[in-house]
């Protein structure tokens, strides 16, 4: 096979504890999937699910015990931390059942879905997609993937995140509207799921804006901390 050019080298998340990486293939956000930071952002309750996504190379990997620099994005005023739980699919398949979900994850990680709130908003006003706010360069921070064989199916753990010291965001895993397996259930409706793809499955309440320099420090129980400062 001939290209016109050299490809370009795929996105990829470090294995937690090993030399291994995870090639992404591509990424699924979930909407809303926090009760408090639905009402927070205009929602109520428990409704239906809803995606977006960005493109794999938003990936910005940050290795254990690092600290990633995110370059503050252009075209905005307002952007906005949001951690979430990610999952990792190892299997392909569509119309996965909930009761099936599990067959198709990897792993998890720590991840931060950044936003360009302003510009959502914008787009969210004149009923046009989300790309811009949420799909730009270096959006998608992540720490290292951790194999489901060694963490086990996760279903609550406590997720919080600090930005210089001080607590912004702070919930349980147990408290998402549509939980791993529903929400695989859900996305595998739409697309077929592949190896390589990543599930960012929502943000608690208390996303908030951040500057230049700002420091945050985001964990889940059982999974670590990740740690990015905004250069």
């Amino acid at each position: 096979m001939n290209f016109v050019f050299p490809p370009r080298t795929p996105a990829v998340v470090p294995v937690a504890g090993r030399n291994d990486f995870f090639p992404v293939h591509r990424i699924y956000c979930v909407g809303r999937n926090y009760v408090e930071h639905a009402k927070e952002m205009g929602g109520t309750g428990r409704e239906a699910p809803f995606f977006f996504m960005k493109p794999a190379d938003a990936v910005l990997a940050v290795p254990h015990g690092a600290v990633g620099e995110m370059p503050y994005p252009p075209m905005t005023n307002d952007l906005h931390h949001e951690i979430e739980l990610v999952v990792a699919i190892g299997k392909d398949g569509k119309n996965i059942s909930a009761a099936d979900a599990r067959q198709h994850v990897w792993g998890y990680a720590v991840g931060l879905d950044m936003t360009r709130r302003d510009l959502q908003g914008d787009a969210k006003k004149a009923g046009r997609p989300w790309s811009t706010g949420k799909g730009f360069d270096y959006s998608a921070p992540i720490a290292p993937i951790h194999p489901m064989h060694d963490t086990g199916w996760i279903t609550q753990g406590a997720i919080h995140l600090n930005v210089n010291g001080a607590s912004r965001q702070k919930s349980d895993i147990s408290k998402l509207i549509w939980n791993v397996a529903e929400t695989i259930e859900h996305l595998s409706t739409y697309f077929t799921l592949q190896a390589g793809d990543l599930i960012f499955t929502g943000t608690p309440e208390g996303v908030a804006a951040v500057k230049s320099g700002d420091v945050l420090e985001g964990g889940i129980a059982g999974l670590g901390e990740m740690r990015v400062k905004i250069v």
